[in-house]
């Protein structure tokens, strides 16, 4: 249900206590006892509140000694490059780790005059450092991404410059949280003022290099010959200070909007729950730049650490994150002249199977993973992914000449595209995947989540296809039941079923206490309510 305040400005009651905020990451001590403030890596990183005693300053102590002893294990003598973002928990976040890595004789590049680095420009660093250098250099990145102001993150990027796999994380976080019920006797510490003087911190310009590599990965050319007048809302982010650089740099005709750090985000509007969340594929998060629309062409938008895009045009106001990714791969696979014919699209597998019509329809392979851009940085890194990109709205794709550009999803990129497409074709990406619908069907996709205990939640994960007694859903035949992936063979962690016009796939939240069903329809809107429906009931008699 929609909250009533959803897509209206935030009112001033609703505005995290910053001073309060702050004061708990260093006062307030978790219980390592309690799993609600243990260390906890999901797809994403981990992620907390200091005021819920589940991102406090034990949590980065531990987690960064984890860190610092996993890269002694593994041989990883380069720097880490770390960045953060605009959340008021990411500063002394970012200073304690420092605090930790500088203790360890660990050498830091952290951004100068303390500018806020997004993550997309902390892998394409990583990357550029070990294609050059032969002390491999990893990354952390301070960010909760899209989380409401109240929350911190922290996410680790290997070698490979992506976000860490699963076999990585498992035994950073089993490390950490050893280190906490431990009373973080094992942390190696030394004061900020001390780190900073030790010569193991340097500053670091991650935007220059980053803005002026772009025209290898989009045609900056073709954009500003085409004339486009161009909005670009980093909803108070990181991004702020790279799209400065490309204003500058390219002399573009952009209009920055919210260019300044506020970490109460007070000129955000209302999510579709009532919370500030700077979600650039919600529509009320956005709904800010949806009303300017008509000024721009293209207008755009990026969460808080600018690894997710959003995409608002005249046409069609903020495109749906599935028919932009469609729209972006048709368009790359088809103007990517020096790229090889044997490239894959790589999508998750709840994202909408427009792509599977599209690849189909240009003759090119779909790689369908679980959800989690993780599974995609061995493509783009080995350079047999042309694309990634995930139902979230998160991509990365190949340069021009077919090398990898990210490993980590880059919004950046993926809404420079979007000025890039306009220019090249002098069509709307909105008008572009209209004609999709009217070539393929149209797509009728929707997400629902539910309640979920750990031990409903344990029960989804760990389901087998033989539980599935029934062989229709929606009226149709179930052509396929999926507990793993077809494109690497993963787990997914729950369930997808298959029919010839439709799909459902069931999975529980790593993070929340949710289970979220996922569905998607190219007969109708009621097709679809039907399939939510006996998705739910399906996992309704699991729980029995």
């Amino acid at each position: 249900m929609t909250h009533p305040l959803a897509g209206k400005p935030a009112p001033k009651s609703q505005l995290v206590d910053i001073a309060d905020l702050v004061s708990a990451y260093y006062d307030l001590q978790p219980d390592p006892r309690n799993c609600l403030q243990r260390v906890a890596f999901g797809t994403s990183g981990h992620r907390g509140s200091s005021l819920k005693k589940s991102f406090n300053e034990a949590h980065v102590l531990a987690i960064t000694q984890a860190v610092c002893e996993y890269r002694i294990v593994h041989n990883l003598t380069g720097p880490i490059y770390m960045g953060m973002d605009t959340h008021a928990l990411s500063t002394p976040a970012q200073k304690t780790a420092v605090r930790v890595c500088a203790a360890n004789g660990v050498h830091v590049q952290i951004a100068a005059k303390k500018e806020y680095t997004p993550t997309p420009l902390v892998s394409f660093s990583i990357l550029q450092h070990n294609d050059k250098h032969s002390d491999m250099a990893d990354g952390i990145v301070i960010t909760p991404s899209h989380n409401p102001p109240e929350d911190g993150g922290f996410k680790y990027n290997p070698p490979n410059g992506g976000p860490a796999d699963t076999d990585v994380t498992s035994l950073i976080e089993k490390r950490a949280n050893e280190i906490l019920e431990n009373g973080l006797k094992e942390v190696k510490l030394m004061s900020y003022e001390e780190a900073m003087n030790s010569g193991l911190v340097h500053e670091y310009d991650f935007i220059t290099p980053y803005v002026q590599a772009l025209g290898q990965i989009v045609d900056i050319d073709a954009i500003k010959a085409s004339k486009l007048r161009l909005g670009a809302d980093p909803l108070g982010g990181s991004a702020i200070g790279v799209y400065r650089k490309i204003k500058e740099m390219y002399d573009l005709d952009m209009d920055i909007i919210n260019p300044y750090v506020d970490p109460t985000f007070s000129f955000m509007t209302l999510d579709h729950d009532g919370k500030i969340r700077m979600d650039c594929s919600s529509v009320y998060a956005m709904a800010s730049l949806v009303e300017l629309k008509d000024r721009y062409d293209i207008a755009f938008g990026n969460d808080t650490d600018a690894d997710r895009h959003g995409i608002v045009t005249p046409v069609g106001g903020l495109m749906n994150p599935n028919h932009y990714l469609s729209v972006a791969i048709w368009y790359l696979f088809t103007n990517r002249k020096r790229w090889p014919a044997s490239l894959k699209i790589g999508k998750t597998l709840v994202s909408s199977a427009m792509i599977d019509r599209v690849a189909e329809d240009i003759g090119k392979e779909v790689y369908e993973v679980p959800v989690g851009f993780k599974w995609f940085v061995d493509g783009l890194y080995e350079g047999w992914l042309g694309f990634g990109g995930e139902e979230s709205a998160g991509a990365s794709f190949l340069q021009e000449d077919a090398k990898v550009w990210t490993t980590d999803k880059d919004g950046i990129i993926m809404t420079l595209l979007a000025a890039e497409i306009k220019a090249v074709t002098s069509t709307d990406p909105a008008r572009i995947y209209a004609g999709f619908e009217e070539k393929f069907g149209k797509s009728f996709y929707g997400r629902i989540d539910a309640p979920a205990t750990p031990k409903q939640k344990a029960i989804l994960k760990a389901l087998d296809p033989s539980q599935i007694t029934t062989d229709t859903l929606g009226g149709e035949k179930i052509e396929g039941v999926f507990t793993n992936a077809p494109g690497n063979g993963a787990p997914i962690g729950g369930l997808k079923l298959v029919t010839r016009h439709g799909w459902v796939a069931m999975r529980p939240s790593g993070t929340e206490d949710i289970y979220k069903i996922y569905a998607e329809s190219f007969l109708s809107k009621e097709h679809l309510e039907s399939l939510q429906k006996e998705a739910q009931a399906i996992v309704s008699s699991l729980f029995d």
